[in-house]
């Protein structure tokens, strides 16, 4: 069963909220992140993306980086941006987009349960990504970023949800992007942990880098201490965790860089190609290719008697189309493909096709959160970028350190 761990958390006061807390650090790039923080010497991305304040092509990986991570949020920490609570809380953590609210639980959860498989992932990791993420938490002896989990609806967890958001917030702003984010503490903290002893199972929406780097980083801790518990805060790590009914997933499309002469005559004699199609699948099974300032709307195969993996669109895409007519056997490290978050809309695909950054863009049918938690509930991995999850947490607002 699910352990849930209520913690000390450092956070904001509610008036320098909006200075601090800031998008996640792997949707940006560094580019971006130093033009987000420009002028704003107090936001959490000096913490998360600590390269902006080094010169322009720092390698992101040079031992300065990461020194320079844990210099800013030990500042933070000193000087009052950040101040801690006494004692340790759950939170309630609500994100509202486009009028769309998203509920869910601000917590720790435990390393243990993520080697233990109790939480499920459902894509495989990198190592260098994997030991990036590590160092960042061993340097800053931190876990700055939740990871975003999602269970599968509890009537108890969401009465005292409810409950919960009956209160006055901790915070209630407005993102630049538009998204309102509000966090409650809870009142009972206690009763979110008995009432998460009875769920069986956590799943990973959005963070299995941030999960693999907290359990490699609580095995070189607890390697370090001879008088190990298991208590201790390096074995827990924070995630905002939703209802299944809550989650909300978008599209992740696709751009291929090059692709042979005549390719949309290939396509026509393998799939049943209609041109003038609209940009966006309308149901499952179908996608949406653009070529020559023309979309075209095809229907992907599927095997006889598919197992959870086999029915996703991603992988109908990868074993009908990338594989054989594009030599695309490992997106994961394919220079020749590159994945696209639907919160872009299908306007950037054109874009980047029009602009000659690509010569195809192909437009996914989401993934659905009921697929998601088949394929980990089966002990099977998704193809890479699969889900892209919106809207997306904000770091800075409730930091873990241990």
């Amino acid at each position: 069963m699910a352990i849930l761990h209520p913690f000390k958390a450092w956070r904001p006061i509610p008036d320098t909220v909006e200075e601090i807390a800031c998008v996640p650090y792997d949707v940006i790039s560094v580019e971006e992140a130093r033009t987000l923080a420009e002028g704003k010497p107090k936001s959490f991305l000096h913490v998360i993306r600590p390269e902006i304040d080094l010169p322009e092509g720092t390698d992101p990986h040079e031992d300065r980086v990461y020194e320079k991570g844990a210099e800013n949020l030990k500042e933070f920490l000193i000087d009052g941006t950040l101040h801690q609570e006494d004692t340790p809380h759950v939170y309630v953590y609500q994100l509202i987009r486009q009028g769309r609210p998203q509920t869910g639980i601000f917590s720790c959860v435990s390393v243990d349960d993520y080697n233990k498989e109790i939480i499920l992932k459902h894509e495989l990791t990198r190592p260098k990504k994997e030991d990036d993420r590590t160092r960042h938490l061993l340097t800053q002896q931190a876990h700055a970023e939740p990871v975003m989990l999602t269970y599968k609806d509890d009537e108890r967890t969401q009465e005292l949800i409810d409950e919960t958001v009956q209160q006055e917030p901790l915070f209630n702003f407005e993102a630049e992007d538009g998204v309102v984010h509000k966090v409650w503490r809870a009142s009972d903290s206690d009763a979110f942990v008995e009432a998460f002893s009875s769920i069986p199972n956590l799943y990973i929406a959005d963070g299995h880098h941030r999960c693999k780097s907290a359990s490699r980083a609580a095995a070189v801790e607890k390697e370090k201490n001879d008088a190990h518990t298991g208590d201790e805060e390096y074995n827990f790590f924070p995630a905002v965790l939703f209802p299944m009914s809550n989650m909300n997933i978008m599209a992740y499309n696709r751009i291929v860089h090059s692709i042979p002469d005549n390719f949309i005559e290939t396509l026509g004699q393998k799939f049943e190609l209609t041109a003038g199609a609209a940009s966006s699948p309308s149901q499952k099974g179908n996608i949406s290719i653009y070529i020559n300032n023309k979309w075209y709307a095809l229907e992907l195969p599927i095997a006889d008697n598919p197992n959870s993996v086999e029915q996703l669109d991603v992988h109908r895409l990868q074993e009908h189309l990338l594989s054989p007519l594009l030599d695309i056997t490992d997106p994961r490290r394919d220079n020749n493909i590159s994945f696209v978050g639907g919160i872009r809309g299908t306007e950037e695909l054109e874009k980047l096709v029009n602009n000659g950054d690509a010569q195809m863009a192909i437009s996914m049918y989401p993934t659905s959160i009921e697929e998601l938690v088949e394929v980990s509930d089966e002990g099977l991995l998704m193809p890479p970028k699969s889900t892209w999850f919106e809207p997306k947490l904000r770091s800075g607002l409730l930091v873990h350190t241990f």
